[in-house]
């Protein structure tokens, strides 16, 4: 029965019905006995497994087909009436011939299927910043996914009412089928369709698909930020906490910063972290002129691979219960879950991810791997031991600074702060990421990734470069401060000198420090960096100051030939760069030729 009398609601899905032709549909409610006789019914069909209920309470295991285990770039689409406004960076198809291709794909694919459909809230129910969307799909794994990621249910059609403002998101496993896979936004009409794809990142559409490509498109209408950013809460002694949100590419650290645990040093004086987000901000003006961020996401859909006790406790102790395991190792013996870098026991009695019982043999998928390397937890954010007691609040909390950052061997300083705002989107468009050997067979190949939203940008990058440039404008001296951060500059030898981790809480608080005119700074060609002494090392074992000089060093031969790397960039993404970011180029490249 529909849960709502929204006329809008009621006709698109009718309109679903007859295009999938499901022998019966199911409306989400929300509710946990209504969840509970869907776990039930997935472990009947051999879809999940149920795990061990003592030592993981509410804890399932699903793995995906072999061909479906991550999200499919060159599978992924913006769908527009014209090319510029979605090109160059996105894959492009023209909205109708799109739809052609897909509407056959649709056909009649859920003939003795059920169909869920999945309202959903975006942010907290009764934010004025949260969104809804509506999720039709034949995947009870999807149902209780956005069950964790989103806030399901009878409150999202609460938040609706009677409005027509919902993302309308059409989800068909269909045959898995990886040369009909395709996750297509259509960003002009409010609408997500994804076909043949049964993994997390492709059909769970409140992540990216909305979070991100469809939201940073409604951002930019509507006056407000969709970024792929976390959001840390730093407490002083005092109880004032500042909030910072930051902008990784992959693999540079994002949820171990999210959830980052203090050194002694700081814990000692009563320092404390708090985690709003690990990967989405949506950040709006506030009525006092400010810049607030909310989480529009109410779980966490970590990589599994390398979580453990010392990397990211508070990751792993949200694992605990009510979580969703997707892809790694199945521990026969006790019933549990294992995946590379857990620990150093590999269980023997046990399944790899695909499947096949290992018995003390070896792995054969992946190159010897028992979990996948993009294996997943989806975990529920409440679970979360440093959860902010701001994750819930309507208005968002104030951002103080702002933070970029890549994987750089020797160009980048360990931080530095950006002049202005202008400076800062400027920093934000050119930031780049190095390969690892673990990415590509290439070694220190740069990857240009501006903002961390390359693949997750709704519209064309150009113009969204302006968007950030048109909030400074209204921001103005309200702005929050922007610094690019690098926590991994290696020696000769290639090991990493900066310790990382919760040792990265240092250079936050110089950030802070800076926001609140407490420390100085040195001006170079790229921006202000600290001075050595202002970076707090006491306590880091083989640190010195030299070494913190060393990690500030700016290297001008270096940095030139970045400048030709961003130069690169905008030349394809073409005429709607910025006027003003091509000056703060140019700007660069005087100030380093000096």
């Amino acid at each position: 029965m529909a849960l709502t009398n929204n006329q809008h609601v009621l006709d698109w899905v009718a309109e679903m019905e007859a295009l999938m032709t499901p022998d019966a549909t199911i409306w989400i409610d929300g509710s946990e006995g209504q969840l509970r006789a869907l776990r039930e019914e997935a472990f009947r069909t051999g879809e999940m497994t149920e795990l061990n209920q003592e030592k993981l309470p509410g804890c399932v295991l699903h793995h995906t087909a072999k061909n479906d285990v991550a999200r499919v770039e060159d599978r992924t689409f913006i769908c527009t009436k014209n090319k510029e406004d979605a090109a160059p960076i996105n894959n492009w198809m023209e909205t109708s011939e799109m739809k052609a291709k897909l509407l056959p794909l649709y056909k009649g694919c859920m003939k003795g299927r059920i169909m869920y459909v999945i309202p959903y809230c975006m942010g907290p129910v009764g934010s004025p910043f949260s969104k809804v969307g509506i999720e039709v799909t034949d995947s009870i794994y999807v149902v209780l996914n956005m069950d964790i990621m989103t806030r399901v249910g009878v409150g999202a059609l609460r938040q609706l009412g009677d409005s027509n403002d919902f993302v309308r998101g059409q989800h068909a496993k269909a045959d898995i089928d990886a040369e009909n896979r395709y996750i297509v936004q259509f960003p002009e009409e409010n609408a997500i369709w994804s076909i043949n794809s049964g993994y997390g990142g492709n059909v769970l559409l409140g992540k990216k698909c909305f979070a991100l490509r469809i939201a940073s498109y409604q951002g930019k209408k509507e006056g407000w930020m969709a970024e792929h950013m976390l959001i840390l809460g730093i407490e002083g002694p005092d109880g004032d906490t500042k909030y910072i949100t930051a902008a990784f590419p992959s693999a540079c650290g994002k949820t171990n910063l999210a959830m980052l645990i203090p050194p002694e040093i700081y814990a000692k004086q009563g320092y404390k972290v708090w985690t709003v987000g690990d990967d989405i901000a949506w950040m709006h003006i506030g009525e006092d002129g400010r810049l607030y961020a909310i989480n529009p996401e109410n779980g966490f859909f970590g990589v599994a691979p390398g979580t453990n006790e010392k990397s990211n406790p508070n990751a792993l102790h949200t694992t605990m219960k009510g979580t969703i395991f997707t892809n790694v190792a199945h521990n026969l013996d006790d019933n549990t879950v294992w995946w590379e870098g857990l620990d150093k026991n590999p269980p023997e009695n046990a399944q790899e991810w695909t499947g096949v019982p290992v018995n003390g043999k070896e792995y054969v998928a992946n190159g010897g791997k028992l979990a996948h390397p993009n294996s997943r937890f989806t975990a529920p954010a409440e679970n979360c031991p440093c959860l902010s007691k701001e994750f819930n609040n309507p208005n968002g909390v104030p951002v103080t600074a702002m933070v970029f950052g890549g994987r750089r061997a020797k160009t980048a300083p360990l931080v530095y702060q950006s002049f202005n705002w202008e400076h800062g989107v400027y920093v934000g468009s050119a930031m780049a990421s190095e390969t690892t050997a673990a990415a590509t067979g290439a070694v220190g190949v740069v990857r240009r990734d501006p903002m961390a939203m390359r693949p997750f940008c709704g519209y064309n990058m150009g113009d969204y470069f302006a968007h950030w440039l048109e909030m400074g404008k209204k921001l103005g001296d309200k702005a929050p401060k922007i610094f690019h951060v690098n926590w991994f500059r290696t020696d000769d030898e290639g090991h990493f000198i900066w310790p990382g981790f919760g040792d990265n809480m240092r250079v936050l608080m110089w950030m802070l420090a800076r926001c609140e005119g407490k420390v100085d700074a040195v001006e170079t060609p790229i921006g202000y960096v600290p001075k050595a002494e202002d970076i707090n090392i006491e306590g880091l074992d083989g640190i010195t100051l030299d070494t913190v000089k060393g990690l500030l060093d700016v290297d001008k031969n270096l940095w030139l030939e970045d400048v030709k790397g961003v130069e690169e960039l905008y030349d394809m993404i073409g005429s709607r760069v910025p006027a003003e970011l091509r000056k703060q180029l140019s700007d660069l490249r005087d100030r380093l030729s000096k």
